[in-house]
């Protein structure tokens, strides 16, 4: 790989790297805070746009083309350069939420958020692309440690700031406010980029068509398991058809072994898919509970994701500090206990009635759990990473992400969707999530070590 510059700096904050990491950080953060904010405030769109059909389409959607976004970017990195392919990526993400914002019915807005995700699968990818090949190593537990703050700060103030702005001004402005602050933000990463040497001298020479089409099939299975609903009495077997897509066609997208949980780094990805189904599939329900059951105002619905971020924050620090002594057992142990006990907390709040800061409280739990989680296996994947396969592996990393919370949300919708107007309905979801949490253990018992730069680990990161 090109030596860039920069490389010779000792800190993210130095000179040669600031803009870099100011305007990567400053990507990241407006990301986190759309992401944040539309699960705030799409109870209030989806009533407006008469959308509750789509509702869980408009998250999983997003999930499901970010996929084909991430093999996209993954392989042009591994081919190349990072700056290309990072415009595109972000190009992308802001079309799709410019639509969204202008949105006159919810099909329109299922549309802008399927281009949204095309954009941030891609610029995740080329991010983590940009942190292997212009920071030295011993500097990437610092890059992810100011890549979790980004989802911090959006964590704790995102989903009020959606509700209030959705109140005052309109739920318009959550999309299109995030739009026009991400062409600024990536004009400090593109301007510092540029005639840097960030080609690998080894390029991939893998093709990319059956990846991508690959990418186009899980999309397409997710897509159809999200709408199976609509589909009457041939739903469950669009269902099966739509499970077994996404599973054959997901698998040249991973690494090698990662369906069977093979011990390293296909465990890891694996363990990510379950845990991002987990939480996110059942994340979107907690702001809508407090909503439709409790009567909350957008801006108070968005305070209850609040202690769960604060718990997120406080467990990666946790892990940043003492993660090397806990090891990856006693963290996969800890943290899918904690994901677990949070979902049968919410469950059992729905089904009983219970006052909603049970539910609230009982959510932070969530937060730690995936606190202490996510840093490990984000430097463990790079730790089994070399210059050839960086993209491809943070690509999988995300994949795996999007997977597996498309297909948690997809299924979960259809299971509310079958049980509206039941007591059953909000108690399913939060159920089935806890269901995903124990079964994280098998992959996450089998992670394994691969020399990861503990300092780095220490420091946390997404």
């Amino acid at each position: 790989m090109s030596s860039a510059p920069v490389r010779t700096a000792t800190g993210i904050w130095q000179p040669a790297f600031v803009w870099v990491t100011v305007g990567a950080v400053a990507l990241i953060f407006l990301a986190a805070m759309q992401s944040l904010a539309v699960t705030t405030v799409m109870p209030v769109v989806s009533a407006d746009l008469d959308g509750d059909a789509l509702y869980a389409v408009a998250f999983s959607g997003t999930l499901a083309t970010s996929v084909i976004g991430m093999v996209a970017v993954g392989a042009w990195c591994d081919r190349g350069g990072v700056l290309a392919p990072l415009t595109t990526a972000v190009a992308l993400f802001v079309v799709g939420l410019v639509i969204a914002g202008l949105a006159a019915n919810m099909e329109w807005l299922v549309a802008g958020r399927l281009i949204q995700g095309l954009g941030t699968g891609g610029q995740t990818v080329a991010l983590y692309v940009v942190v292997a090949r212009v920071y030295p190593p011993e500097l990437h537990g610092r890059v992810f440690a100011a890549f979790s703050a980004a989802w911090v700060v959006p964590s704790l103030i995102g989903p009020f700031l959606a509700g209030a702005v959705t109140e005052a001004l309109h739920w318009r402005w959550v999309f299109l406010g995030v739009a026009a602050l991400t062409v600024v933000a990536f004009a400090m990463v593109v301007l510092r980029l540029h005639g840097l040497a960030l080609h690998t001298d080894d390029p991939s020479t893998e093709r990319v068509a059956a990846r991508l089409a690959c990418a186009v099939a899980v999309a397409a299975g997710a897509l159809a398991l999200s709408l199976a609903g609509e589909l009457g009495g041939y739903a469950w077997a669009v269902v099966a058809a739509s499970v077994v897509v996404i599973a054959v066609a997901s698998r040249p997208l991973l690494p090698r072994g990662t369906l069977r949980s093979v011990r390293g780094l296909p465990s890891v990805v694996l363990m990510r898919g379950l845990i991002a189904g987990s939480l996110f599939g059942a994340e979107i329900y907690v702001p809508y509970l407090l909503i439709d059951h409790y009567g909350f105002s957008p801006t108070w619905a968005g305070l209850g994701l609040t202690a769960a971020a604060l718990a997120w924050a406080g467990a990666a620090w946790v892990q940043g500090r003492h993660g090397d002594r806990l090891g990856n057992t006693r963290i996969t142990l800890i943290g899918t206990a904690l994901l677990g006990a949070a979902a049968l907390i919410a469950a059992v709040t729905a089904l009983l009635w219970l006052a909603p800061g049970v539910l609230v409280a009982g959510w932070a739990l969530a937060g730690a759990g995936m606190g202490l989680m996510y840093p490990r296996l984000t430097v463990l994947t790079l730790a089994y990473s070399t210059p050839q396969n960086q993209g491809f592996n943070s690509a999988a990393l995300s994949i795996s992400d999007s997977i597996g919370a498309a297909t948690a949300i997809a299924a979960m919708g259809l299971v509310f969707t079958a049980l509206t107007g039941t007591d059953a309905a909000f108690p399913a979801v939060f159920a089935m999530a806890a269901a995903l949490a124990a079964l994280a253990l098998v992959p996450g018992l089998r992670l394994g070590h691969a020399q990861e730069d503990l300092a780095g680990a220490r420091r946390g990161g997404m």
